[in-house]
């Protein structure tokens, strides 16, 4: 990678959360959208002229061809995810790839070795690990303003019976992998990863995949947490972390818009407000940066290790609603 040029990124898929990261990656300084790919010519087109981007491909593998594209983005549904990013690798292109990562942890593992054998950047881009917020109630919590935390809830809901993919099995449809990967993570980044034991249950549609969830982590020292998640009804996305000094109300877990602390009168001592952002990308965009010029081939913030643990646990729980998707 050229420290003193942006870095050079071709997008993967043109759907919305594509036009999400081309319109970031257009106002950012340190990183540039290249290129553009989709299996439908007229779409890529379509996509590369309302963003400004200069090349455009009908296919995934004629953009592996570029020669300047250093970063590939992966923004296709997640039952394409371990595909996808096996071609990228392949041809020698680093990975920034969507959550959920895969539609399991077999193939997590797959990617994750080729990245390792061939010493390329694989990076999941859950946008909330890269976020300042996280570092801000990290601070919070070892500041000690709400004592002894012993334990939090976290939701994250829409209404998003309308949207095709997510009630097809075949694509690796569902709450969890879409939505409920957002609650598990903001457990895991601030409680840890030690789990005693997973209760949940869920409500499945008719074609097999769950509408919605409910997740409860007893943790080997006491603690718990206690998730929901659901893509049929709008939730308010809080998340609230409990402790004997009081608590910690973060509004929208999906992407942090401030954060409040409550002492044990339930009155608010603190507030805080995030920084300023583009659209909230940009910041797994720079951990990419960063690790490809020290040449490493994950990101501190959501290191391999912990994607897996992700992948690992998300398999149980859907392991235990008997949930299977086609092509597992």
């Amino acid at each position: 990678m050229n420290t003193t040029s942006p870095l050079k990124i071709g997008i993967l898929g043109a759907g919305s959360i594509a036009s999400t990261m081309a319109h970031t990656l257009s106002r950012m300084e340190g990183a540039e959208c290249v290129a553009i790919a989709s299996r439908t010519p007229d779409k890529a087109r379509e996509f590369a002229h309302a963003h400004g981007i200069a090349c455009s491909y009908g296919s995934y593998e004629s953009m592996m061809k570029d020669p300047d594209i250093e970063l590939v983005y992966i923004a296709t549904p997640h039952s394409q995810h371990a595909e996808n990013a096996e071609l990228c690798l392949s041809h020698g292109k680093h990975v920034l790839c969507e959550k959920a990562f895969t539609v399991n942890a077999t193939e997590a593992e797959r990617i994750i070795a080729l990245a390792r054998a061939r010493g390329l950047l694989l990076a999941e881009a859950i946008w909330t690990r890269y976020m300042p917020s996280r570092r801000i109630i990290d601070e919070i919590l070892a500041g000690g303003a709400i004592g002894t935390a012993t334990s939090l809830s976290a939701n994250l809901g829409y209404s998003l019976g309308h949207v095709g993919r997510l009630q097809d099995p075949a694509l690796a449809g569902g709450a969890l992998l879409d939505l409920g990967i957002y609650p598990l993570n903001f457990a895991a980044m601030f409680f840890g990863h030690d789990i005693r034991e997973t209760i949940s249950s869920a409500i499945m549609t008719d074609r097999g995949v769950d509408a919605s969830n409910s997740i409860t982590l007893c943790y080997e020292d006491g603690r718990m947490a206690c998730l929901h998640s659901n893509m049929l009804a709008m939730t308010d996305r809080h998340g609230y972390i409990f402790g004997d000094k009081g608590y910690i109300s973060v509004t929208n877990i999906n992407n942090c818009e401030g954060i409040n602390v409550y002492n044990l009168k339930r009155e608010l001592s603190a507030h805080y407000d995030v920084p300023p952002q583009i659209s909230g990308y940009e910041y797994q965009v720079e951990a990419c940066a960063r690790a490809i010029r020290d040449g490493r081939t994950e990101c501190p913030d959501m290191p391999h290790e912990e994607t897996l643990r992700m992948m690992r646990l998300m398999d149980a729980i859907r392991a235990s609603w008997g949930m299977r998707f086609p092509m597992e």
